[in-house]
Parts: C-alpha cells; sequence; structure tokens
C-alpha cells in the first residue's frame, strides 16, 4: 500500500497530537466527526499550515434541523473538509441523497426511487430510497381521493401527506412536489413553495416544474377541452415557461426536478434552467415507437392505405398530431421520422432506452456535477431488466450514483424475487414439517 492509499482519521491525529480540536467545537459534536477519513498524504503536505478540527456553522444547523443519535450524522449529507484561513479544517455536511448516515455511500452505482404519495407504500421500502417522487395525479388521484388507498380518509390535504412522508423517509430522502397548476400567479406559486419548504425542510424539497410546451393560461382550458396544435407549434415564450419557472426557483435557492421529458433533444435546453434533476419518461414512449414501427412495415409489406389511416389514428390518440390535423401522407412521414429517431431497429434504441443513453452522455459533459437523471414511467419486466443492465454498461461506470430509477414499490418488489425461492423454500420447509426441526 502507497502513501497516496492510506487513509487516516480525524480522531487518530487528534490522539496522536498532531491536531487539537478548536475551542468551541463541542465534545458531542466532536464525536461526530471523529472517524472522518482524510488522506495520509494530504495532511502531511499541509501539516505546517493545519492546526484546528472544527465543524462549521452548517453542520451545526443540519444537526439541529435533523437531529440524531450522539455520534452520527444524518443520512443524505456528505462530509466535506474545509481548510479555514485561521488554521482550522472544519468538517462540512453537504446535502447528497447518495450518502447514508455518517456519510456513507448508499451501497448500489443506481439510486432507487419510490413513484408514489402512499405512506402504507412507502414504509416497506423507506430505507433503500434516497428519492420520493410525487405529482398531481399521484397525489389526488392515486391517494387521496382513493379510499382504496387513503384507508379510512386519514389524510385530507396534501400537506398532510407530505409531513407523513416527511416523517416516514427521515432526513436521507429527498422529495418531489409539484404544483396543482404550473400556470397560476407566481406570488400563488411561492406561497405553495414556502409551504412545502415548511414541511419538508429546504433540504428535502425538491419542486417538480413541468415542461410545458406550446401551453398558456390562456389555451389550457381549450386544451383540456380536447382542441390543441401540434407539441412543436407555438409561442417562443410559451415553450420556455418551464425553463424560466426552473431558472428562477433555482435562482432562489430551491433545488428543482425538471420533468415531462419524452425526448433526448429536451436534456441539453433542460440543462440549461441547472436543474436538480432531469428526467426520461421511458416506457409509454417505447410501446408507441414499437406501434408505429409496425403499422410502417405493414403498410411497406402490402401497400393498403388502411395503414397509414391507422398511423394517423394512433397518433391522434398518442397527442402526436395537432387535434384537427386530417393529413394521413404528414402523419405517415411524422412517423418515419420518430422511429429512426428513436433508434428502434438498432442497439441504441431496441429497449427504448436511447434517450437515457443520451441524456447521459450530455449530462456527463455538462458542467452541472450534482444534476442527476431520473428514470420513470417504467412498468414492464422487461424494461426493469434492460435499465439493470444499462447501469453497468462501461460508457456510464464514471456516472456513479447520478442515475435514479423511480416507479411505484410494488414494481420494484416483483425484482427482489425468482422461480429459485419456491424451489428452495419448498424443500427446506417440508424438510422442516418432516421431523428436520424443532
Amino acid at each position: 500500500m502507497t502513501l497516496e492509499e492510506t487513509n487516516c482519521t480525524i480522531g487518530a491525529l487528534v490522539g496522536s497530537g498532531q491536531l487539537a480540536v478548536a475551542e468551541g467545537t463541542e465534545t458531542e459534536l466532536y464525536e461526530r466527526i471523529r472517524n472522518t477519513k482524510l488522506s495520509l498524504k494530504d495532511f502531511l503536505a499541509s501539516a505546517g499550515y493545519i492546526k484546528y478540527v472544527g465543524v462549521t456553522d452548517e453542520f451545526r444547523k443540519v444537526l439541529k434541523t435533523f437531529p440524531v443519535p450522539e455520534g452520527e450524522t444524518p443520512a443524505g449529507f456528505r462530509k466535506e473538509l474545509i481548510f479555514g484561513d485561521d488554521g482550522c479544517l472544519r468538517v462540512d455536511l453537504v446535502r447528497d441523497i447518495a450518502f447514508e448516515k455518517n456519510g456513507e455511500r448508499r451501497p448500489t452505482n443506481m439510486l432507487f426511487s419510490a413513484n408514489t404519495a402512499n405512506p402504507f407504500e412507502v414504509e416497506a421500502m423507506k430505507n433503500f430510497i434516497a428519492n420520493l417522487t410525487t405529482n398531481p395525479a399521484i397525489i389526488y388521484e392515486h391517494f387521496l381521493n382513493n379510499p382504496k388507498a387513503n384507508k379510512n380518509n386519514q389524510f385530507k390535504d396534501r400537506y398532510e401527506v407530505l409531513e407523513e412522508l416527511g416523517r416516514l423517509v427521515g432526513p436521507g430522502v429527498d422529495i418531489s412536489v409539484e404544483f396543482d397548476d404550473p400556470f397560476a400567479p407566481e406570488e400563488k406559486l411561492m406561497e405553495e413553495v414556502s409551504r412545502f419548504e415548511e414541511i419538508l425542510t429546504p433540504y428535502r424539497l425538491v419542486v417538480k416544474v413541468p415542461h410545458t410546451g406550446p401551453l398558456n393560461t390562456e389555451n389550457v382550458g381549450d386544451f383540456l377541452g380536447g382542441k390543441y396544435p401540434a407539441v412543436e407549434e407555438g409561442a417562443t415564450k410559451d415553450f420556455f415557461y418551464g425553463h424560466n419557472l426552473a431558472y428562477r426557483l433555482q435562482e432562489k435557492g430551491y433545488k428543482v426536478n425538471f420533468t415531462l421529458m419524452g425526448e433526448p433533444h429536451q436534456t441539453a435546453l433542460a440543462l440549461l434552467a441547472k436543474p436538480y434533476f432531469i428526467n426520461a419518461f421511458v416506457e409509454k414512449r417505447h410501446d408507441q415507437t414499437g406501434r408505429l414501427a409496425q403499422l410502417i412495415e405493414n403498410l411497406d409489406k402490402t401497400g393498403d392505405a388502411v395503414y397509414r389511416g391507422m398511423i394517423h389514428d394512433y397518433m391522434m390518440k398518442s397527442d402526436m398530431l395537432a387535434s384537427d390535423d386530417t393529413d394521413l401522407a404528414g402523419a405517415e412521414e411524422k412517423a418515419r421520422r420518430i422511429v429512426r429517431y428513436r433508434n428502434y431497429y438498432s442497439q441504441e434504441g431496441y429497449d427504448g432506452l436511447d434517450s437515457v443513453r443520451h441524456s447521459l452522455r450530455v449530462l456527463k459533459q455538462a458542467n452541472l456535477p450534482d444534476t442527476r437523471l431520473i428514470i420513470c414511467n417504467t412498468k414492464s419486466d422487461q424494461m426493469y431488466y434492460d435499465i439493470d443492465k444499462l447501469s453497468v454498461e462501461p460508457e456510464f461506470a464514471d456516472m456513479k450514483q447520478r442515475i435514479v430509477l423511480t416507479c411505484e414499490p410494488g414494481y420494484f418488489g416483483r425484482f427482489t424475487g425468482s422461480p429459485t425461492i419456491y424451489t428452495y423454500q419448498r424443500s427446506f420447509l417440508n424438510s422442516v414439517s418432516s421431523g428436520g426441526g424443532s
């Protein structure tokens, strides 16, 4: 082992007389940092400058916000060392959901996230998630207004739900919360954010901001009534509404989950708003690509114009065309372009993860080291298998813990088991029942 590979602890340096505990650093705080590791080589190189060790004001603030047992630091924070001009080396706590308590990294390269607002579902998975994602449909439709989920109408509004979720998951899990109406006046939006922050603390709150496309306060009523332009047709100010909202929130110090990203071409522009999370919606998009590809193949093989009509109808149903679009030839051309763009027939996109691969490449090149990609909208077993394999592809090995997979807890539960469990448990349990145990 070389000197470069040798670590020491703050406690060892204090115990050997190399460092003194800074005045004003209570014993209780010192006990929380004494096992903090640092490179022995780096310490020796700066030994003539560093005289004391202590903690930052932020360290104290985090401990006050999230009281934890003696000798520990809370989950969701990494320890960083800061050298001050007073000769003191201070331990800081920096928000980072890739870390468990005491500044230990989470075990896996991919982080897991629960896509639910149901506290009864979260309970079973709370120790294994780094993030929790909600939206209005998840909160209202799937939980609050669902008698089977919100048992005995126990929770009355989203604020009660958020309080319980925060209590359940503790300090180590970020919680994304979306506005009820992203087009509401900014004063109303900031009131919502302030209430979210009060419940979740600034450390855990992530404000979820959607891409809005051509929608605005004037045409959203028509949109809900079934009248809308093609998603790529609209005013520049509308296209960048979500970007500007995300940017303003980030400028105010809030973490932003910039959502509703279905195509890889959205990624670079989304990153300009400096979000905390970007997203890739995958499964529904993949299903749509497969259906379009199938219809195009049928059209090419048979020449039957009925398939051109089916392509048009399917694209209308999937919001790929304007509500008044009747151009069958134009729909066919657009469908072919979509299938090509999504690399459906190549190794890049056969599994529907071309958008994930592209987004990770863009993120790797971006100057946003703390931004993570959330993979959303997964339903099938095959999609999980493919995402699991992608996360260990050599190309993305250096994206350590910057990939977050979110879905309902029950979905993840399916992948904790295999038929082997039945095979061997049958043998074990029968052995016990036949007299092998007492």
